[in-house]
């Protein structure tokens, strides 16, 4: 080998004024939700355990610090090429965007543009150069939207983990602690590099790192500390390969579900504290069995009544067999849409990942499959409820935000029969103070369009259903060239409403309100979406029916429809024009059927 040099380098020197790039082959940005949460949410919680409101910034400097881990870069014609690396620092140049536009017009603004993009000559580059992304990134980094239907899939990875970083970045650091977070983000934020100056000498460090399989990973630890602990080798095998079948069963989700299910396993059933939210606070169950819970099993085995071989044995063979075999119905349901357990997709699809634990908390191995998936029904629904009621609110559901809440429910839940399962969650929900209540001006903003898109989803597949049509909900949640996009009643001309409307600003404030949205297949859309409201009704009525009410002959013969509006009595009626009026009706349409779709009484144990 040539020389190769390694050296821990923090955010601000690995990126700043320095520029990447990344061979044709390895171009794919694959990261999902789950590693961007992840992530987003590590890195806030462990700020927030230093951080203290008040005291100067320069303090940060005593804050802890994070690895990250490495990253492998080749040098080669006087360029930088990742090797190994380029979803992290891909991710955490979306971070970086994220907090730029969030800082923006602050007066405590901290300039990070340079760790972003560099300009020469006029032109701007950014540091890490993928040419197939400079339209993306530009369009994030601009605040500006953008056309993805047509792009490759990398690329609108890109844009969805950039709203996933939206989403999941905490509310209590966008106030007065957000340069702290920065300046501890920059400065004490660590990976490590390993720069070789051939191809093949990276390589060849990559393999090392990744391909032998020597390192055990914490479910290779754990599975030998069981196995140790039961005596009658014969059992033991068997032992071996139930879990090696059914673990492999779990990888076939993802290389992470494996892990991932052992911590919603084991949070469900035995963490009784979490780490208080403040500084030199310890890390409890809880958050031990999300970082070492291998370690956990082994420190806590007694207080869990894993005492003698026996134990180990019923371990395994019971407890082990019953969660992981709910957790691979969880894994499909979130995947697809399954009888009983439909909620589970919805929540899947707002990227609730805490709602696994949740799930499995009142689940005991002597339930029956039966029971164990009225339970799950139970509890997803509630979720979706609990879920919906704060996006409407505009409240969070970030990891971190939700985290401490969640714990308290799962607790509370834990083992519980249907009955009291059901009216817990009720009792629950009754004590929330979000609802839909009709003084909140609920609205499409840059943040929520995710979850706008998925609310109109559940309502125009709600009001289809109900009028005795079959289901289109996963025709308008998928992606790609014949996906549907937000469309607005109005379009985004001012001056058509200035009688209404002299403020153009509160024009665009109106437009975005939940009652003038539909969804429309995006080809559609792009064609008349600056037409008049009289115009685009025409159109309206050749599509969904929560789009076709609009128009009176949704209300000619259609038996269905108008069985459906009489039921629930609700507030239907076509409109001439669309003015601020027929606006506010709207909204009070959708608010109602809001309140039928996420109705507490719905999570109920059916009659026998």
């Amino acid at each position: 080998m040539n020389e190769i040099l390694a050296g821990a380098k923090s955010i601000r020197s690995l990126l700043e004024g320095v520029k990447y790039k990344i061979d044709y082959y390895q171009r794919e940005y694959k990261w999902q939700t789950k590693q961007v949460v992840e992530l987003v949410n590590d890195l806030t919680t462990r700020f927030l355990e230093d951080y203290q409101q008040g005291h100067e910034r320069k303090q940060v400097a005593n804050y802890g610090r994070y690895f990250l881990g490495s990253v492998i870069v080749s040098k080669k014609d006087g360029t930088n090429y990742i090797v190994d690396g380029q979803q992290r620092l891909t991710t955490i140049t979306l971070l970086l965007i994220y907090l730029r536009n969030l800082q923006e017009g602050r007066p405590d603004e901290i300039y990070i543009d340079k760790l972003i993009y560099s300009e020469k000559y006029g032109e701007k580059s950014f540091n890490l150069e993928v040419d197939e992304r400079y339209e993306c990134m530009s369009a994030l980094f601009e605040g500006r939207t953008i056309d993805i239907s047509n792009q490759p899939d990398s690329v609108q990875n890109l844009i969805a983990r950039y709203e996933d970083i939206e989403t999941a970045f905490p509310e209590e650091i966008k106030g007065t602690a957000l340069p702290y977070f920065v300046d501890w983000l920059l400065e004490n934020v660590y990976l490590v590099e390993i720069c070789a100056y051939s191809d093949d000498d990276a390589y060849t460090i990559f393999e090392t790192m990744n391909d032998r399989g020597l390192s055990l990973s914490p479910t290779d630890m754990m599975r030998g500390y069981i196995l140790a602990n039961i005596d009658d080798p014969n059992k033991r095998n068997q032992t071996l390969s139930q879990w090696k079948e059914r673990t492999a069963q779990l990888r076939d989700y993802g290389a992470e579900v494996e892990p991932d299910f052992f911590k919603a396993w084991f949070r469900s059933q035995y963490a009784q504290k979490i780490r208080e939210r403040k500084r030199g606070a310890k890390a409890e169950d809880f958050d031990r069995i999300g970082t070492e819970f291998h370690r956990w099993l082994r420190d806590a085995s007694t207080e869990i009544g894993l005492r003698s071989s026996d134990d180990f044995l019923r371990f395994i063979e019971r407890n082990f067999e019953f969660y992981s075999r709910q957790y691979l119905r969880l894994m499909r349901a979130s995947q697809k849409l399954e009888p009983k357990l439909e909620h589970v997709f919805y929540n899947a699809q707002n990227g609730f990942t805490l709602q696994y634990m949740l799930l499995l908390a009142p689940l005991t191995p002597e339930d029956s499959d039966d029971t164990a998936t009225l339970k799950m029904s139970l509890v997803a629904r509630f979720i979706d409820i609990l879920i919906t009621r704060r996006i409407y609110n505009y409240r969070s559901i970030a990891y971190s935000t939700m985290q401490y809440a969640m714990f308290l429910v799962m607790r509370e839940i834990r083992g519980l029969e249907p009955d009291e399962l059901a009216t817990a969650l009720k009792d629950k929900l009754a004590s929330e103070t979000e609802t839909f209540r009709p003084e909140v001006r609920f609205a499409l903003h840059q943040q929520n369009r995710r979850f706008v898109h998925n609310m109109l989803a559940r309502i125009t597949d709600f009001v289809e259903r109900e009028s005795g049509f079959p289901s289109r909900y996963k025709e308008y949640i998928a992606t790609g060239k014949n996906a549907y996009e937000v469309e607005h009643i109005w379009a985004d001309k001012p001056d058509r409403y200035e009688n209404e409307f002299p403020d153009p600003h509160n024009f665009r404030e109106a437009r975005n309100r939940f009652g003038g949205l539909l969804l429309l297949p995006k080809s559609l859309n792009a064609s008349y979406g600056a037409d008049s409201y009289e115009e685009k009704r025409e159109h309206y009525i050749t599509q969904n029916l929560l789009a076709q009410s609009l128009h009176p002959l949704a209300y000619e013969k259609n038996p269905g429809f108008k069985k459906f509006m009489d039921k629930y009595q609700l507030p239907f009626e076509p409109y001439d024009r669309f003015g601020r009026t027929e606006l506010e009706k709207r909204c009070e349409l959708y608010r109602r059927l809001a309140e039928l779709i996420w109705n507490p009484e719905t999570i109920a144990v059916p009659a026998e």
